[in-house]
């Protein structure tokens, strides 16, 4: 039988599906929309007028939404900053690989980057920039980047089970349908580069080449991580130059987190 919510007729079901409601809103700002209305918010996430009037106002009183000035838009609240940083110190592998990533940029004047998955997009989990003035830009929380066209991504679906990765390829070809007959060879060719060679090399913005490869955890997603540099040089020559410094790097994070990992055992 159906269970419900103590001291109220809904059911788990019923909060369950406000809950992913409430996050799909949430996900709807994303970097340079800092402010949303409601009209916005049905169109980005496909949720019913009413169904969004409704859980906006749950979210702002949950602190979560915060009303803009003229009380017809919306922005996040500091609260969400919150919880990404609370999600950073609690990370077991980013205190660990953070220092050898920092060194790494430094050594080879590099760009050197470790991220997730998060829906269909990438999340940069730290970013190290080598800049010439040898200072740094450190993104450190939710820069997002398309799984389907990154070096990331498509490191991150090589280390997906046979089963997920389907699941995920049949999303793309889903919401990329007109570009998807070239867009999946492409995919593939850079599967079969990191079942050949460790990494893939991808080149989605202009001037810059980029080389991932996988991070794999006992009961973790799939991480990925990247060295990119901004260059002009043919991809392929960039990757064979970028491609061995990022397995070194690869290894050598591994090897420590395992060993951090039976430091704890």
């Amino acid at each position: 039988m159906e269970g419900r919510l103590k001291g109220s007729g809904r059911s788990f079901a019923d909060a369950n599906r406000s809950l992913e409601r409430g996050i799909a809103i949430l996900r709807a700002f994303r970097p340079g929309v800092t402010e949303l209305g409601n009209a916005e918010i049905v169109e980005r996430t496909g949720l019913a007028k009413a169904t969004v009037s409704r859980l906006m106002q749950t979210l702002v009183g949950a602190g979560m939404l915060e009303r803009s000035p003229t009380g017809r838009l919306y922005r996040l609240a500091p609260a969400v900053l919150s919880l990404a940083h609370a999600m950073r110190l609690g990370s077991s592998i980013l205190p660990v690989i953070a220092p050898l990533m920092r060194q790494e940029a430094t050594r080879r004047r590099v760009n050197v980057g470790l991220a997730s998955a998060d829906d269909d997009m990438m999340v940069y989990l730290e970013s190290f920039r080598y800049s010439a003035r040898s200072s740094f830009r450190t993104v450190v929380s939710g820069q997002r980047v398309p799984i389907e066209l990154t070096s990331l991504g498509r490191a991150y679906l090589w280390g997906l089970p046979a089963i997920k990765r389907s699941v995920e390829l049949n999303r793309i070809a889903e919401r990329r349908a007109r570009q998807w007959p070239q867009l999946r060879e492409e995919i593939q060719a850079s599967l079969d580069e990191l079942d050949r060679d460790g990494y893939c090399t991808v080149s989605w913005q202009p001037g810059v080449v980029a080389v991932a490869t996988t991070i794999i955890l006992p009961r973790q997603r799939p991480h990925a991580l990247n060295i990119s540099i901004s260059n002009d040089e043919p991809v392929a020559a960039m990757g064979r130059l970028l491609g061995p410094w990022l397995l070194d790097l690869q290894r050598r994070c591994q090897d420590l987190l395992q060993e951090e990992a039976l430091a704890l055992s």
